[in-house]
């Protein structure tokens, strides 16, 4: 069976209603396959667009897991449409993983509204770094890693079943994100490297000096033997799974080890 990658590693399907995102970050993915196919700006991704016909369409059961949003994120502006979006995949019933980065008022709302359909939800936060000027840096609309950290609290005190991704690393200090959620995480923890990040940066329109630096350092922190060294140091914890991109590093120095 081929080894499942990207989004395939944690669902089944993916379901959104949303184009472009408030976030806005600079790495964004989306953004970039969005860009490249004229589908929009990097200027005009930040304002969401609602696409009513994927809102409105009815949603059945469907075999294996959903993660919800995929292209987007859960935002404040458009959290009524969110909710309503997830009880008609909930109440359907599937299963679904809720991935955000995660705004603490909607949160609130969410561990509010779907209480019902508990059994049914992972919620599973984006944080990629313990340092809040990291993430303004790369994720300028995104929370804070301290709102972050509350949302994910709030999560796990409600009794919600909780993970967090660790994708894109955003920098050399991914034990401090570890340390820090690993009392509020009942699942998993992921951990994986920024994808195609000079290519995706290009189409999202940020090729000036300040962030190819950063890009470059960011890049660099991220070698085989780094990856390597942080493997090694948490191969044993029972929470952690290795993305794809550093999956990738371990076949490729296996493959070195065997044929030399």
């Amino acid at each position: 069976m081929k080894n499942q990658t990207g989004t395939r590693e944690w669902a089944d399907s993916n379901v959104n209603f949303i184009t472009g995102c408030t976030n806005d970050c600079k790495y964004c993915f989306a953004k970039a396959m969005a860009v490249r196919d004229k589908r929009t700006t990097p200027e005009d991704w930040k304002t969401e667009k609602v696409r009513e016909h994927s809102l409105n369409k009815s949603l059945g059961k469907k075999a294996g897991t959903i993660m919800f949003p995929s292209s987007h994120d859960i935002t404040p502006q458009h959290l009524p449409q969110a909710l309503q979006m997830l009880k008609k995949l909930l109440s359907a019933g599937n299963e679904v993983l809720i991935v955000t980065k995660p705004h603490l008022e909607c949160v609130k709302a969410l561990c509010s509204e779907l209480g019902n359909y508990k059994n049914q939800i992972i919620f599973r936060f984006t944080i990629g770094s313990a340092d809040s000027t990291v993430l303004k840096f790369w994720e300028p609309n995104a929370p804070s890693f301290e709102e972050r950290l509350g949302s994910l609290k709030l999560a796990f005190t409600e009794g919600y079943k909780t993970s967090v991704s660790c994708e894109p690393l955003l920098d050399d200090n991914i034990g401090a994100v570890v340390a820090a959620v690993t009392p509020y995480v009942t699942d998993s923890i992921w951990i994986g490297k920024a994808n195609r990040l000079r290519a995706q940066l290009k189409l999202n329109g940020h090729s000036d000096a300040s962030t190819t630096d950063r890009a470059n350092e960011l890049l660099a922190c991220q070698s085989d033997e780094n990856i390597l060294a942080l493997w090694e140091k948490d191969k044993g914890n029972p929470l952690i799974r290795w993305k794809d991109s550093i999956q990738k590093v371990l076949a490729k120095v296996e493959h070195f080890a065997i044929t030399n």
